[in-house]
């Protein structure tokens, strides 16, 4: 199972759009789901040179959006239940700038969570 935890599941990067994101999976027999409601905004991703930047933006995500998305966090550990692993996906490639390692902490700390997290 791929969960896309993007806002916005667009890119300027070839194949990796939700429509052939979604197909590339479907093509290898991995699952596809969208949950957009966990994404940051792309108005407040504008700017960011420093990791400075991430940190502030991050400490606003983990204060606004993870606060306000407790059931689509519940809806990925069902998703993590049900499958048994699953990968959240985003674009950026350090997990010190990606916020799906914000959100897969905040589901980390459910106490129905009983698996290994593994940042890759």
């Amino acid at each position: 199972m791929l969960v896309d935890v993007r806002k916005n599941p667009l890119s300027m990067k070839f194949g990796f759009s939700k429509t052939l994101l979604k197909r590339y999976c479907n093509s290898l027999e991995i699952e596809y789901f969208h949950i957009p409601e966990v994404g940051i905004n792309s108005d407040k991703r504008k700017e960011l040179e420093t990791q400075a930047d991430y940190d502030r933006l991050f400490a606003d995500y983990r204060n606004t959006t993870l606060m306000e998305s407790i059931s689509s966090q519940i809806q990925i550990l069902d998703l993590l239940k049900e499958y048994k692993r699953i990968a959240l996906t985003c674009f950026e490639a350090e997990p010190c700038q990606c916020h799906r390692s914000h959100l897969a902490e905040a589901i980390a700390k459910s106490p129905d969570f009983n698996y290994s997290l593994k940042h890759l």
